[in-house]
């Protein structure tokens, strides 16, 4: 009975920014589980790997180019996953980006491709799947990738920790909000974890031996950590949780 309540089968999974790193592993956990899974990123291209490996675990995989800073591509590219696969029931809001720089050095056009990319895009999404989603007898969930930066404050990061803090805000509003319709909506909140967007901080030993002293279970996180709180949270196993944020940081946050 246990093992049932996260088995993903027969859902349709969409997952944002899926071509490498967390967004490629969430979307590889959730096809394992079960799911069939769309993904999205600049460049079609960019997925095939993603694409691959979701079809080598027995699952369809539906890829689409979306850069979702651009709003009104976003409804029409849901629409293009949902006449493909009849609905959807998890989204991933996944894509984002960060850029560190120091407060008084961050112009608007510095600000608004952070801000845009991490909460606009965000939201935008998970109103485009909330419209579907509504129309579903089973109604669907939405986890949004917030950040350590949702809780608290770290120097140079101060678009990317406001995008990520206004994104647990909009989490905890979704979800009082979109429940009566079915609608779960949650996060989960990466700690250090080693990707392409964050490798030029993991090439200095020096902020790498820091890092580790703050971190309980002495280890970065790994791709492959972050693919079972999806899962958990996508699944039947969680039926029960909404407007709430999953830290998967090791212990830093109990420990600060």
């Amino acid at each position: 009975m246990t093992g049932s309540c996260f088995n993903l089968k027969g859902r349709i999974a969409l997952v944002t920014g899926a071509s490498r790193g967390l967004g490629q592993a969430i979307a590889l956990a959730l096809a394992e589980a079960g799911a069939d899974v769309c993904v999205t990123a600049r460049s079609v291209a960019s997925l095939s790997e993603t694409r691959s490996r979701i079809e080598k675990c027995g699952r369809s995989c539906f890829a689409a180019a979306q850069d979702v800073s651009d709003v009104a591509s976003i409804r029409s590219t849901l629409d293009q996953f949902a006449a493909a696969t009849g609905r959807i029931d998890i989204l991933v809001n996944n894509a984002g980006m960060e850029q560190v720089a120091p407060s008084l050095d961050v112009d608007e056009r510095l600000w608004d491709q952070i801000v845009d990319t991490n909460l606009k895009g965000a939201f935008f999404w998970a109103q485009a799947a909330a419209k579907q989603m509504s129309t579903q007898p089973q109604g669907g969930n939405i986890i949004n990738l917030c950040s350590l930066t949702s809780f608290v404050g770290i120097p140079t990061a101060v678009p990317y920790g406001s995008s990520k803090s206004g994104l647990l805000g909009m989490t905890r509003a979704l979800a009082a909000e979109w429940a009566a319709s079915g609608i779960r909506v949650n996060a989960v909140a990466p700690g250090y974890f080693r990707t392409a967007m964050t490798e030029s901080f993991y090439e200095d030993e020096t902020w790498q031996s820091r890092m580790l002293q703050k971190i309980p279970q002495q280890r970065f996180g790994e791709a492959s950590d972050i693919g079972g709180a999806v899962v958990f949270l996508a699944s039947d196993a969680a039926s029960y949780i909404t407007g709430h944020c999953l830290p998967v940081d090791g212990g830093f946050l109990a420990s600060i």
